[in-house]
C-alpha cells in the first residue's frame, strides 16, 4: 500500500492522502443570478443556461503512471441542443455506451494549468448507465491534453493538490 500523505509545499502541513479527483459544481458560464431564471437549470448532471446553452457533467481521466490508477477532473462540457437531448433521452438506457461520441467544448476552467482550459475541443463519450460520460480532448499541445495522452505521476497529483488547496492570488 502506498502512503499517499504528503507535506504540502503551500502550507507546510502534512495532508493525509492525495486526492485523485476534483470537480466543478457548475459550468464556468453559470452565474448565481440564473437560479431564478425559468429558462435556466443547474442540476447535478446537467445544466441549461437561458434555453440556449446545454451542458453535461463528465469525467476527464488522466492515467497516473507510477501507481496504475487514474486521476479525474470532474468537468462540464457544452453540447449542441440535439446532442444534449439525445444524451438526456438515453440517460437510463442500457447499452447507451454504444452511442457515437459527441462534439463538445470544455466548459470548466482548471486553474492549475498555465493556459486557459475553457473551450478546448472535446469528444464526449457516453459510458454505461450509472457512470458519467468521459471526455477526450483534441490532441493538441495544451498541457491538459498532453497529460491526458501521456499520463502523469503521483508527484504531479500532489502538485495539483497543492495548487487546488492553496491557489495563488
Amino acid at each position: 500500500m502506498i502512503d499517499q500523505g504528503f507535506v504540502c509545499r503551500g502550507c507546510g502541513q502534512r495532508h493525509e492522502g492525495v486526492p485523485f479527483s476534483y470537480g466543478a459544481q457548475a459550468p464556468a458560464y453559470w452565474q448565481d443570478e440564473l437560479a431564478g431564471d425559468e429558462s435556466s437549470v443547474l442540476e447535478e448532471e446537467i445544466c441549461i443556461i437561458q434555453a440556449r446553452h446545454y451542458f453535461v457533467r463528465a469525467r476527464l481521466v488522466i492515467p497516473v503512471l507510477d501507481v496504475g490508477t487514474d486521476f479525474e477532473w470532474g468537468v462540464w462540457v457544452s453540447l449542441s441542443r440535439d446532442n444534449f437531448r439525445r444524451t438526456v433521452d438515453l440517460w437510463t438506457t442500457p447499452g447507451r455506451e454504444q452511442e457515437s461520441a459527441y462534439f463538445g467544448w470544455l466548459s470548466t476552467q482548471l486553474p492549475v494549468y498555465p493556459a486557459e482550459t475553457l473551450n478546448l475541443k472535446t469528444e464526449v463519450h457516453t459510458d454505461e448507465v450509472g457512470t458519467r460520460p468521459h471526455v477526450i480532448l483534441e490532441p493538441t499541445d495544451h498541457p491538459l491534453a498532453v497529460e491526458q495522452r501521456t499520463g502523469i505521476t503521483v508527484e504531479r497529483v500532489q502538485e495539483i493538490a497543492e495548487l487546488v488547496l492553496h491557489p495563488m492570488a
